[in-house]
């Protein structure tokens, strides 16, 4: 594929009575880190026509696509990519990377947005210094406004003007879950979240309530950090969310021109080796780089040019080609056919459709209700059932289940992997009419997007602008001809 091929190319313009020739190179991201590329050589690459004399090319980027379109808070509408940063044990550096990540991605030309998910111990607004400390609601749609600095969207609750939090755990989800749905985050490429550590509640309500795209592990070079990440990783996975990178923090010191390990050495590389994380970045002790977040200033900010700053962008790159290609795969689909009285499940990466009755989905519930925790017994009966319950909807819940509400009031909520294992209907029923609509999920399917870093990265590539500059010139100059 080229960059014609894939859409990048707009606005052509050919004057060649006096050899000007303008385009605007349109790409799926401000953030591709190839950007600068693309346009030095589709310039030379033009410039190289004999009969031109001047190329102009302005470089812009498609408006934010939401991941799943109709499955997400109205404020997150115009999210494109929802990045978690997680290492499940506290003081490993984790919001420091998650700050220092997205402003990485913010200076490589990127609409980003920080979520500060640590009602406990909120640590963005140390880490930031925004002018306006207090989140603002807007008076019509009842929204929250982000504050900004630096052209990055915050929310935190330390931003909230509360103090310090004292909560139970359902009251805290209840606070997250607020905060993130009710803030009108606009159009935004990457919304960067600041996991609180731990595996329990607030984790879970993140992973249910909005579709994470991909997780960034943080960790240190202790075996005790690897035992507490790898529980998240474990975590991530049976969420659906793709871990796409290890960050190993305070890993080593340089003097006298050689590198110290004080903690050991390989957590992060067995978290890669085990998990078949693809990426491990690794972090150096710098007082400088907690000093500029104690002083409100992340630190690829205030030394944007430095080694630290280097690393962060090596960082901001992974996420972004990794987003891209996440976006380009499709998620398990599950749709509720009435003309067949079934459920129909598509499997992701294949051709493979199942059928699943609703009373057998319905008795095959797991949850606490369903079985006693304690016991294993079973509190379901099967002859409680009806055979023709039916569902009355059926949406996506996060990327690992969907959530089905039953004419009971009861709702279930089924995970895809054990969607696949329960038994499938095989003697499919006669559809009872072929106008009957089917109840849909609100669409579990990530959108396809055209991926310019994989797709358009090579000098030939700048080609195809060639070719289409030129079948446009013959094109006038048959028209010319004819009048």
């Amino acid at each position: 594929m080229d960059i014609v091929s894939c859409g990048f190319v707009k606005d052509l313009e050919v004057l060649e009575s006096v050899g000007k020739v303008s385009f605007r190179l349109e790409l799926t991201t401000p953030a591709c880190p190839v950007k600068d590329v693309f346009e030095q050589q589709a310039r030379e690459r033009v410039k190289a026509l004999p009969w031109v004399e001047e190329v102009f090319v302005t470089m812009s980027a498609q408006p934010a696509k939401p991941l799943v379109a109709d499955n997400v808070p109205k404020g997150l509408e115009k999210v494109s990519n929802i990045i978690a940063v997680s290492s499940c044990k506290g003081g490993v550096g984790k919001s420091t990377v998650a700050v220092n990540l997205a402003y990485s991605l913010a200076g490589m030309g990127a609409r980003v947005g920080i979520f500060d998910a640590d009602v406990y111990g909120p640590s963005l607004p140390t880490m930031v210094s925004p002018e306006l400390r207090v989140l603002q609601m807007d008076a019509e749609t009842k929204t929250i406004i982000p504050t900004e600095y630096l052209g990055v969207k915050l929310v935190s609750f330390g931003f909230a003007g509360q103090g310090s939090a004292i909560m139970r755990g359902p009251m805290v989800s209840g606070v997250i879950n607020q905060l993130m749905t009710t803030t009108e985050w606009g159009e935004l490429d990457y919304l960067v979240v600041d996991m609180p550590p731990g595996t329990g509640d607030i984790q879970l309500t993140l992973c249910q309530v909005v579709p994470l795209t991909a997780a960034v592990i943080v960790t240190t070079p202790q075996k005790l950090a690897f035992i507490d990440v790898a529980k998240g990783v474990r975590m991530f996975s049976k969420l659906k969310v793709p871990c796409i990178a290890v960050v190993e923090n305070m890993c080593h010191f340089e003097a006298d021109g050689k590198y110290y390990y004080p903690f050991g050495r390989g957590s992060g590389q067995e978290v890669v080796s085990k998990f078949g994380i693809p990426y491990l970045f690794e972090l150096p002790i710098r007082p400088t780089l907690s000093a500029s977040g104690d002083g409100g200033e992340p630190e690829v900010v205030r030394d944007p040019v430095g080694d630290v700053a280097k690393i962060f962008s090596n960082i901001g790159v992974c996420v972004v080609q990794q987003c891209a290609k996440l976006r380009q795969q499709v998620a398990t689909a599950v749709t509720y056919d009435k003309s067949i009285r079934a459920f129909r499940v598509k499997i992701p990466g294949s051709s493979e459709e199942f059928l699943l009755h609703p009373a057998t989905v319905r008795r095959n519930d797991r949850s606490a209700q369903s079985i006693d925790e304690w016991t294993g017994e079973q509190r379901l009966r099967s002859s409680d059932i009806p055979e023709n319950i039916e569902p009355e909807s059926v949406r996506p819940m996060g990327n690992y289940a969907v959530s089905i509400t039953w004419p009971d009031g009861f709702n279930q909520v089924a995970p895809f992997d054990q969607l696949q294992t329960i038994e499938r209907l095989v003697d499919v029923p006669e559809p009872q009419s072929s106008l009957e609509s089917q109840i849909h999920p609100e669409e579990g399917q990530i959108q396809d997007v055209h991926d310019n870093i994989s797709q358009a990265t090579t000098v030939s590539n700048a080609d195809a602008i060639l070719q289409h500059a030129k079948a446009l010139k013959d094109r006038n100059a048959r028209k010319n001809d004819a009048l």
